[in-house]
């Protein structure tokens, strides 16, 4: 029996993009026997949903609230999603292994790349949530300087400067009212819910770097859009969500390269119709 099931699982799960993704990849890859489907699992129903696996499943997404819940019932992850404790692609192996990847930082960095940004001095992080550990750890290979995280508590604050110990990052942190100093660093990554950001669309300074808002929908942003009438280059959240579903398909179904355009195409097109 061949493996050419594959899904993404989270909670809530309608929104999720990942289907139509998945989907135009293996429709220009010529994979016609493939399925990739959505199931609404929360972290309850997780264990029950592997138990139900049988040898036609290859892979799966996972989103949130599942990320850190999946590891115990892994065989092994990958050190990329060890250094942040989250997994979001489970590959299902011809011998019976689950093994956990995390495509979210190595797709920030291709996104990233595609713009032309390779490396920068210094960087901002809006935000302390699960999406900005994965930010450090991207930062980690491209940031030579130091990153400073922007938030809303001495908790959160703690948390980032952990983070940055355990990734190898230094990390400065500042109270979220000072939020529009970081909008003059070379980098500013945006890990924030909609609507966090747009009170700072006004303090975007003239000639700004480089705005990576993690967000798609809706887009642009207001900070995104304020980004870019001032001539900054804009990183969009379709555009991490094409490059780690690209480095997904390629482990679930052993093809590369996996076309890029198609996904986005295919991707814009949803959102459009939204």
């Amino acid at each position: 029996m061949s493996r050419h099931r594959a899904a993404v699982l989270g909670s809530p799960i309608a929104h999720s993009l990942s289907p139509v993704l998945h989907r135009a990849a293996y429709a220009e890859l010529g994979l016609t026997d493939w399925s990739y489907d959505r199931f609404e699992v929360d972290e309850a129903g997780l264990p029950g949903f592997f138990e139900r696996l049988d040898e036609t499943w290859a892979g799966l997404s996972l989103t949130m609230p599942l990320k850190r819940a999946v590891i115990p019932l892994l065989d092994g992850i990958s050190d990329t999603a060890a250094s942040v404790e989250a997994v979001n692609t489970v590959v299902l192996t011809e011998d019976g292994r689950r093994v956990g990847d995390n495509t979210d930082i190595p797709g920030m960095i291709a996104a990233l790349r595609e713009r032309g940004v390779e490396k920068v001095e210094a960087a901002a992080v809006l935000g302390a949530g699960a999406t900005a550990s994965s930010a450090l750890a991207a930062l980690s290979r491209i940031c030579t300087g130091e990153v400073t995280a922007y938030v809303r508590s001495r908790a959160r604050a703690e948390e980032m400067r952990q983070w940055g110990e355990r990734l190898g990052v230094g990390v400065r942190t500042a109270d979220w009212a000072d939020a529009a100093e970081a909008l003059r660093t070379p980098l500013v990554i945006a890990t924030t819910p909609a609507g966090t950001t747009d009170a700072l669309s006004a303090a975007v300074p003239d000639a700004p770097g480089t705005l990576f808002d993690v967000l798609y929908d809706p887009w642009p942003t207001a900070l995104a859009a304020a980004w870019a009438e001032r001539g900054g280059a804009v990183v969009g959240g379709l555009d991490l969500l094409v490059h780690q579903a690209v480095l997904q398909v390629e482990q679930m179904t052993g093809r590369t390269p996996v076309p890029l355009a198609a996904l986005r195409r295919a991707g814009e097109q949803a959102l459009e119709a939204r």
